[in-house]
C-alpha cells in the first residue's frame, strides 16, 4: 500500500510540474533554457525547441534533475549512453524513454534497477531473468520480485531480500517458501517507512 501511495504522489508531483512551468513560451535561447533547468529541475526541457532537445550539453543538464526529461529528448540522445545513464540515475523508470540498444545494456539496466524496481519492466526478458539484476532491484524495493521472472519467486536469497524492505513481496514468493518461517517472520514484522 505504502508503495502505491508513494507512487501517486510520484506520479502527482510530475503532473503538478508539467502544469506549474507551463508555458506558452517555447524556449530557443540556450542559457535561458540552462537557467529554466536550474530553476525548475529539468521538466522545462519539454519546452524547448527541437535545436535545444538535440543540444547535449541541455540535455544532460535536464536529466541530471529530472529523469523524466529523457522523453522530451531527440532521438540520438535517447540512444546516447552517458545521457541516458544519468537519466536512469535519477529515475531508474526513466529507462522506458531509452532506446532499445540501451535498454539492453546491462550497466545501464543495472543503474536504473538500483534506483526504481519498476525500471524491470522496461528491459528485455533475459534481465527479469538475471540474478545479479534482479536482486539489485529487489534490493531496491521487494515489490520488484513481481516484475521478475517467476523463477525467482522460489529463490531464497532474492525473496529473502524482497521481504527484507517490503514485507508484502511474500505473496509472490513459492508455496514452499510462504512457508519458511524466517521470511514469515520477516514479513510479519516489516512495517513501511512513513
Amino acid at each position: 500500500m505504502g508503495f502505491f501511495l508513494l507512487s501517486f504522489f510520484a506520479l502527482f508531483f510530475i503532473l503538478l510540474l508539467k502544469y506549474k512551468f507551463k508555458t506558452n513560451k517555447i524556449f530557443t535561447d540556450r542559457e535561458e533554457m540552462l537557467d529554466a533547468i536550474k530553476n525548475d529541475g529539468g521538466s522545462s526541457l519539454q519546452y524547448a525547441d527541437d535545436t535545444l532537445k538535440a543540444d547535449r550539453e541541455v540535455v544532460l543538464e535536464a536529466v541530471r534533475k529530472f529523469g523524466y526529461a529523457l522523453d522530451d529528448a531527440d532521438d540520438s540522445l535517447k540512444a546516447d549512453r552517458e545521457v541516458v545513464l544519468e537519466a536512469v540515475k535519477n529515475n531508474g523508470s526513466a529507462l522506458q524513454f531509452a532506446d532499445d540498444t540501451l535498454k539492453a545494456d546491462r550497466e545501464v539496466v543495472l543503474e536504473a534497477v538500483k534506483n526504481d524496481c519498476r525500471a524491470l519492466l522496461y528491459t528485455n526478458d533475459s534481465f527479469r531473468a538475471d540474478h545479479e539484476v534482479v536482486l539489485e532491484a529487489v534490493k531496491n524495493n521487494g515489490f520488484g520480485l513481481q516484475f521478475a521472472n517467476d523463477s525467482f519467486w522460489a529463490d531464497r536469497e532474492v525473496v529473502l531480500e524482497a521481504v527484507k524492505n517490503y514485507g508484502l513481496a511474500l505473496q509472490w514468493a513459492s508455496k514452499e517458501l510462504k512457508k519458511d518461517p524466517e521470511l514469515k517472520k520477516i514479513a510479519k514484522d516489516w512495517r513501511p517507512i512513513v
